[in-house]
């Protein structure tokens, strides 16, 4: 069943589908029917004016999941049931609709029931307004439209907020995105844009192990220290630290931040010149940038280079006095934050660049900017770039037509130069988070999806992998979310990389050289570098959706994917490590939190279960080793301590010839085992039924199966095999070169 009435406002309420959202609408909202029983919903106003706020009613007793940034530059979820718990600047927000006879034990492993339905409002760009939402201390839902600079005004706006309903939440956010594609045409669906080659292979960063003190022998000496350990990066990204640049305003006094930055000054700094600073040429062990990536590439066998800059060209921007960047007719201006922004959690980059100012590139030079840019960073031998600092322009919009459309002006300058430039649509984005930049990202493919991972700060670890997931509700549809780096020696080194492991995204590390845990990275990373990469973006259950697994006490996370023949579920206790910003702790944790996975609980699994599926899945738990056998609504009983974690391999069982029960679940040693399986068949031959497995990589392979089989081969030598009757557990040890293997079980 799908729900398709159209919202509407009748007697002062806005109704869905036939449920009050909310009371007390003004007469100055309007309803603008779209597709599929979608809609906008606008405002209208007797005074002009650059920023406007507008009430949408009371919402009271309907939970609510809300991504909003926290900070200018990222976003966090918030839960809540009533529109005083509505944080400023929300960009999202997903209700759930649910009849008071669907009122069920929370505990179930059912996730809905056909009762209960979301209602999604999704706050968008209305020409060069931007939009967000609010709740306040009277339970009033509000959306505010501004456009960033005081001399462009309105007295209305028709497409503020867009609102949708639906019986299953994930597929209503997809089909809601896809409407506002077509709609809007100022942004282009994930399932429309090239996926850069860097995504299927193991990367190392430099970030967190040099910080800005990255030079060409701590590259070397990184790259070399994960070769030995048997775990090749085949991608690399040279981050901050490389680049030609100058600050006016440093004080030898300011004190030493996060070991990344002396100060608030040093956000200052300023771009001087495209080409690598000293560090990078004429040294002993580097000529230049061009020298450095061919060495890298022919003596390590990198396969992909990204390099770092922001969006402005570096944190400050750049100098106007550099005869190097004068070309850019760049000026000195001053960001002025939102009332929304600064209603949430200031930021020292933000603070530092108000009282030291942006050097900004005339908008007019961007794309000759961009173009010199990578074409110099290309002709070196670089792959990508990583781009960062983004979301600083909507704080200069004032003189150039807004914010919306300044970041807009920059997004097509800096996408077109990467299709110019570079071959593989080779760009991440990075601070990025605010719908500017959201709903102009017409080719853009890759996208941070939190705040950094931060080594040294023990209580931000479990709130990383909560945002990631949530995030990626939104970000999932319109870009493959990138969960950031992370150690690989580390208190929660585990928790990170098994998250990584199901997000459907990037896996890389930053270690420091020779400071790693090789029995980790050989759970992600396959022998020639390539990691198992779910088909998806990995988010939360639906059962998870409108609970805090990071500060309610009880509530565990679970992560669900695809790959092409199986399910995954990572559950992850959150709890008792930390607490969002902006909030504070209200609830202790237990020492062990108890919780449940199901089948059921993997969207979309009929879709790679086969014709042959009888309903039933084989669940193999990856810490334990151990395989059972569960109806679709069947569940297994969890308890996790903090900062613990699980990944359950969800296999439909297929039937073949009848009797024959088969369930492929991949490499029992690597985190997302089924990553590994690339193709299924059956046949019947004279002498018995016959499995076919293509699979890729090395070590103990598994599958259920309900008989035992007379032999099995592998690349058609025969193998032995290891069968428990009791579980159904077959393994066959898949040795030598670690690329595509032919598997065949002959019963």
């Amino acid at each position: 069943m799908t729900v398709t009435a159209t919202p509407c406002i009748k007697d002062g309420r806005l109704l869905v589908n036939g449920k009050v959202v909310s009371n007390g609408v003004p007469p100055n909202i309007v309803v603008s029917p779209v597709a599929g029983g979608s809609a906008f919903l606008g405002a209208n106003s007797s005074i002009p004016s650059c920023r406007h706020t507008f009430n949408l009613g009371i919402l009271e007793e309907m939970k609510f999941l809300s991504l909003f940034k926290f900070k200018l530059w990222w976003m966090i979820p918030r839960v809540g049931k009533s529109g005083s718990e509505i944080p400023i600047e929300t960009q999202f927000l997903l209700l759930e609709a649910r009849e008071e006879s669907a009122l069920c034990d929370e505990n179930s492993s059912e996730p809905t029931n056909e009762n209960t339905f979301y209602i999604l409002l999704l706050p968008v760009l209305d020409g060069p307004f931007r939009t967000s939402l609010l709740g306040t201390p009277s339970n009033e839902l509000h959306f505010c439209v501004e456009s960033g600079d005081a001399f462009l005004q309105t007295t209305q706006t028709s497409e503020a907020i867009f609102i949708n309903s639906g019986n299953n939440p994930f597929e209503l956010i997809k089909s809601s995105i896809k409407i506002l594609e077509r709609h809007k045409g100022t942004f282009t669906h994930i399932e429309h844009k090239k996926i850069p080659g860097h995504l299927d292979w193991f990367g190392w960063c430099t970030w967190d192990a040099f910080y800005k003190d990255v030079t060409p022998r701590g590259i070397k000496e990184g790259i070399q220290s994960l070769l030995e350990g048997g775990c090749p990066p085949k991608f690399l990204i040279i981050d901050d630290g490389w680049q030609e640049t100058a600050n006016e305003f440093h004080k030898d006094s300011e004190p030493l931040i996060e070991g990344t930055f002396v100060g608030e000054s040093d956000f200052a700094t300023r771009l001087v010149d495209i080409k690598e600073n000293s560090k990078f040429r004429g040294t002993g062990s580097c000529v230049d940038l061009h020298e450095l990536i061919t060495f890298v590439k022919e003596k390590y066998g990198i396969k992909f280079i990204y390099m770092w800059h922001a969006l402005v060209g570096y944190w400050g921007g750049v100098l106007p006095s550099s005869e190097k960047m004068k070309k850019y007719n760049p000026k000195i201006v001053y960001p002025r934050q939102s009332p929304g922004n600064v209603g949430n959690l200031r930021d020292i980059v933000i603070d530092s660049l108000e009282k030291y100012g942006l050097g900004l590139i005339d908008p007019e030079k961007v794309c000759d900017f961009y173009n010199d840019l990578h074409s110099y960073l290309a002709s070196c031998g670089a792959d990508g770039v990583k781009v960062d600092v983004q979301n600083v322009l909507e704080t200069v919009g004032a003189g150039y037509r807004g914010r919306v459309l300044l970041t807009r002006k920059y997004q097509y300058a800096l996408e077109q130069s990467i299709v110019r430039n570079f071959k593989d649509n080779s760009i991440i984005c990075c601070m990025s988070h605010n719908t500017d930049s959201i709903y102009s990202s017409k080719k853009s493919a890759v996208a941070r999806a939190s705040e950094d991972f931060m080594p040294r700060e023990p209580t931000f670890q479990t709130l990383h992998v909560a945002a990631v997931a949530f995030n990626s509700l939104f970000l999932g549809e319109i870009v493959v979310p990138d969960w950031d780096m992370f150690h690989s020696k580390h208190e929660t080194a585990e928790f990170h990389a098994a998250a990584r492991a199901l997000g459907g995204c990037a896996v890389y590390v930053s270690d420091k050289p020779g400071i790693h845990d090789f029995k980790i990275l050989q759970k992600l990373v396959l022998p020639d570098g390539s990691i198992l990469r779910a088909r998806r973006a990995g988010r939360p259950t639906r059962d998870c959706l409108f609970t805090d697994p990071v500060m309610d006490g009880k509530s565990l996370l679970k992560i669900w994917n695809l790959n092409k023949f199986s399910g995954v579920i990572g559950i992850f206790n959150c709890q008792g490590a930390g607490h969002w910003p902006l909030k504070q702790p209200y609830a202790e944790s237990t020492p062990s939190i108890f919780g449940h996975v199901s089948p059921l609980q993997v969207e979309y699994l009929g879709e790679v279960a086969g014709d042959n599926w009888n309903g039933e899945c084989a669940v193999y738990v990856f810490h334990s080793g151990s395989l059972l056998r569960l109806p679709m609504r069947g569940a297994i009983d969890v308890s996790l301590a903090s900062v613990q974690c699980e990944i359950f391999t969800i296999a439909p069982v297929r039937v073949f010839n009848q009797s024959l029960h088969f369930a492929p679940l991949g490499l029992l040693d690597m985190y997302n085992s089924g990553g590994a399986i690339e193709a299924l068949s059956c046949t019947m031959e004279p002498s018995g039924c016959k499995v076919k497995i293509i699979a890729r990589g090395c070590g103990r392979f598994g599958a259920y199966t309900n008989t035992q089989p007379r032999y099995c081969t592998v690349d058609l030598k025969e193998e032995e095999f290891v069968y428990n009757a009791d579980d159904g557990l077959l393994t066959v040890k898949l040795g030598g070169e670690c690329n595509f293997r032919e598997i065949e079980i002959v019963y």
